[in-house]
């Protein structure tokens, strides 16, 4: 194989040493000139047809490569149909360049064309090509690719083992990428990096950074495409030590924070509950893109500072960056959260009026989410009578829900959950809003009646867990978990918590459990929410002053948010949680959402 390798490298140094020839010609010169712009290459092209160049290779090679890099593609295709007969190392510039630039779907038309010229395809090709079916999602068109790779002897080259290794871990097939990667003799950066970000890609935060301290230990030193992908892992695990672990390497060792890393590190911090941190990073940048703007005014919205989210919204205008449909969805959740109604209206407005784009799903609900937790539900409901059928997604109607369950409208809230069991039925979180509509109203019958109804359709409730970080090492809990090595010293500790709690004014809130239970049972079922045990085992394992960080992957329940903020005041500590909608900040008895969320 290594012979063959260095049969193809010959070639190719023996073309490039073909095409120096043509280097110093008008034709050549002119090429340079004209850069990757379509219209002075047109033009350049008409020159080399005029001329007789025509079927000089070097010169349509160098032709094709600036069309395909100034975005031309549609050219580029029409251009290569005039070539007579193309070759190896022109088959390999297009899918090279077509790959790089985004044209996914021509690489692999380019690599067909190689295949149907009789053109045996080298490690250079495969590289490209497989990165392109990574990028299209196209699982089976690679798995042929993978088996062509094998058949021409690629199958150790560590740069094609790497490009599999991508493709594999962006189309989900982790264990098969996993295989390969151990299987891998020389992991570069590339490879390490592959992996990585396939795991955190896919929601396997942990693993992602447990591969990345093994990447430590085996010597290699990260770069900064690692970063990117361990920061983003840390933000959806709420990792802040290893953060800012990353954070002071990436100082300390002169890496360059360019807009990418920098605003991977807004996310973190923000994600991780130190928005000031993120602003900090924020200002500290030498430039800003419309994504980093956007993660700011996120970090802002998702802690409930939605007048400096705003207010950030003004300064990006001001700045000429213009906001895109996910810049909106930031600042219109910044609005919903902080009760920021009127501006929440003019941004809406704006982004037909302004800025001549299509709100989608997103920023209706968002819409419906701000109108309903201002208690306006007349006005989130007119809003969604406004839209037309094809908008009405069912995750409109679950904001319309959720704010009928804030504001105790049992009327409009069945009437909503109709219209969600209508278009969703195998949706447990649907049946369990409308369960705690029936009980905020004191219909126990109903309540009974939603729960038999899922237990007959097999439906459950999805289950909820917690995660702190203590050491730089996370635990997670469920409700009621008792596979911690330390469950009766934590089970012990909330015990003599809660005990504190009632005696400072705490009472357990009845509607938070899904059916009737006696008192007793009610409190043991509340008591033992995931977010509970792992406040206490924060408390027990972090010292006094340390706050307490704690992720939720659903919405925190009104008894858990009720009980923390006793905790914060026995305690005298300050607790964070991050549920799937926002954060609370709870500190001497009060939260950041002052109840709004």
């Amino acid at each position: 194989m290594e012979a063959k390798q260095l049969q193809q490298e010959q070639q190719f140094y023996h073309q490039d040493r073909e095409s120096q020839s043509h280097t110093h010609s008008p034709a050549y010169q002119a090429l340079l000139r004209a850069g990757p712009r379509v219209r002075p290459l047109k033009q350049v092209h008409a020159q080399i047809v005029v001329f007789g160049k025509y079927k000089n290779l070097a010169l349509l090679t160098k032709l094709l490569t600036l069309a395909c890099a100034a975005g031309s593609i549609a050219y580029t295709r029409r251009l290569f149909l005039t070539v007579p007969n193309p070759d190896s190392f022109l088959f390999n510039t297009l899918i090279k360049g077509s790959s790089k630039f985004g044209f996914s779907n021509d690489a692999v038309f380019f690599y067909r064309g190689m295949l149907l010229a009789n053109i045996s395809p080298s490690n250079y090709t495969f590289t490209s090509v497989i990165k392109a079916c990574a990028d299209l999602s196209a699982s089976r068109l690679g798995r042929g690719i993978h088996s062509h790779v094998l058949v021409c002897g690629y199958g150790s080259d560590s740069f094609v083992q790497a490009a599999l290794v991508t493709f594999y871990a962006k189309t989900g097939d982790l264990e098969v990428a996993r295989r390969l990667f151990d299987k891998m003799p020389d992991r570069t950066v590339v490879a390490w990096n592959s992996m990585i970000s396939g795991y955190e890609q896919n929601g396997f935060s942990k693993e992602a950074i447990g591969l990345f301290n093994q990447m430590g230990e085996w010597g290699v030193k990260p770069d900064s495409t690692t970063f990117v992908s361990v920061l983003s892992a840390c933000a959806q695990l709420g990792a802040i030590g290893l953060g800012c672990w990353v954070h002071d390497y990436v100082v300390s060792n002169g890496f360059d924070v360019n807009v990418v890393l920098g605003t991977s590190f807004i996310n973190m911090y923000s994600r991780c509950g130190n928005v000031i941190k993120a602003r900090e990073v924020f200002d500290w940048l030498s430039e800003w893109n419309v994504i980093a703007w956007t993660a700011m005014i996120s970090g802002y919205g998702m802690h409930g500072y939605g007048k400096e989210a705003m207010e950030l919204f003004g300064q990006m205008r001001v700045h000429g960056t213009r906001p895109n449909n996910v810049t909106f969805v930031a600042a219109l959740s910044a609005c919903a959260h902080a009760g920021l109604i009127q501006e929440g209206r003019c941004a809406f407005a704006s982004m037909k009026q302004e800025f001549g784009l299509v709100p989608g799903v997103e920023h209706h609900v968002c819409m419906v989410d701000m109108f309903g937790r201002a208690g306006l539900l007349n006005d989130a409901y007119r809003f969604i009578k406004e839209l037309n059928p094809g908008e009405l997604a069912p995750a409109i109607w679950t904001a319309m829900l959720g704010a009928c369950k804030m504001h105790k409208n049992f009327d409009l809230g069945v009437e909503v959950a109709e219209h969600l069991l209508a278009v969703e039925p195998e949706n447990p979180g649907h049946y369990v809003l409308l369960s705690n509509i029936y009980a905020v109203a004191g219909k126990m019958d109903r309540v009974e009646l939603v729960r038999n109804l899922m237990i007959r359709r097999g439906l459950k409730k999805q289950v909820g867990y917690s995660t702190i970080e203590v050491d730089q090492k996370t635990y997670l809990f469920s409700m009621g978990d008792k596979s911690h090595l330390k469950t009766n010293e934590i089970y012990h500790y909330l015990d003599e918590l809660m005990s504190r709690c009632r005696e400072a004014g705490y009472v357990p809130a009845a509607e938070s459990v899904m059916h009737e239970l006696e008192e007793e049972e009610m409190e043991y079922a509340l008591r033992y929410h995931s977010e509970k045990l792992a406040v206490a085992f924060g408390l027990l394992k972090t010292n006094s002053g340390v706050a307490i960080r704690i992720v939720k992957n659903l919405r925190m329940c009104e008894d858990c948010h009720s009980a923390i903020k006793y905790i914060s005041v026995v305690s005298n500590r300050e607790i964070i949680v991050r549920d799937r909608l926002r954060f609370h900040h709870f500190k001497d008895g009060s939260c950041s959402c002052l109840d709004y969320w």
